[in-house]
């Protein structure tokens, strides 16, 4: 599939039901567009099965609650959406998007209470993230901007709003020839990338930065649990930008992502070792299992 995303074949679960591709449309007036009240789900369907599709289900959930916006269907029925969509558009391997937000109705101000709350499911086939990065390492640039305290914005909610910093990273990193940029947090500890959580290597143990102002990826919980099960010492904790070079392999995760190797992050080299090599190979095992 090729194209334009608001003009192409097939079908988008909207509201309860699949609607032509064309036709899933929403207001000027649609309170998402003007106060970013917008939370959304990323997943990967691999061979008919969407992997840990009901966390991802629920985590929407959460992220409508953390808004102060309840989404009005349960994780079941949005599984039952995101299935539907799938076997309408005839896609065994595919990228998921369910999204929630405020649609148009009575109010039009920051408060939006008497708006509804909408849900649509859409899709498509999609590759790997970052391309030939995905085997031959990616560059990343260090964004200017920083992931914020937890005081200011709800981490733990994957909204809509929380990515406005991460896509004018991303274009300034494109800009230099890079794949995407990596982000400090308001205390300067090492934080993670536009769309992914970022892990190192050092004497065969990894560190990883702790989730504490940014979003526990699903992925990342995923990694970490396999790490482990391997037998690998994993760290969580405050990284300085400092060590960068004490490092010696880098990659990152995340549902579009996946794994994919890091070979560069501003003027620090990594190379794709054997630890990050098994960890994407066994990534790619679990989700076809």
């Amino acid at each position: 599939m090729a194209g334009a995303y608001d003009d192409r074949d097939g079908f988008i679960w909207m509201d309860g039901a699949l609607v032509p591709w064309r036709d899933a449309k929403v207001h000027i007036l649609t309170h998402a567009l003007h106060y970013a009240s917008s939370v959304f789900e990323g997943e990967r369907c691999y061979a008919g099965k969407i992997f840990k599709s009901r966390e991802h289900s629920a985590r929407l959930i959460e992220s409508g609650r953390l808004l102060d916006m309840p989404i009005p269907y349960s994780v079941d029925q949005i599984e039952e959406a995101k299935y539907a969509m799938l076997k309408a558009n005839g896609w065994t391997d595919a990228y998921v998007r369910a999204v929630a937000w405020r649609g148009s109705g009575e109010d039009m101000g920051v408060s939006a209470r008497r708006n509804p709350v909408r849900l649509a499911v859409a899709g498509w086939e999609w590759g790997a993230y970052y391309g030939d990065a995905k085997w031959q390492g990616a560059k990343l640039d260090i964004a200017k901007w920083k992931r914020p305290s937890p005081e200011t914005i709800p981490t733990a909610a994957k909204a809509a709003g929380l990515y406005m910093i991460c896509t004018m990273s991303k274009h300034a990193a494109e800009a230099k020839g890079c794949s995407d940029a990596l982000f400090m947090d308001y205390r300067g500890y090492v934080a993670e990338a536009t769309g992914a959580n970022v892990f190192f290597v050092k004497n065969g143990e990894v560190h990883t930065p702790l989730a504490d102002a940014f979003l526990n990826g699903i992925t990342r919980q995923t990694i970490i649990a396999m790490l482990k099960d391997m037998g690998i010492v994993v760290h969580e904790r405050h990284i300085m930008p400092e060590e960068l070079p004490t490092f010696s392999e880098c990659w990152l995760t995340g549902t579009a992502a996946e794994v994919t190797p890091v070979g560069q992050i501003g003027d620090f080299h990594f190379q794709v070792g054997d630890l990050t090599r098994n960890v994407s190979d066994s990534y790619e095992r679990l989700v076809r299992s």
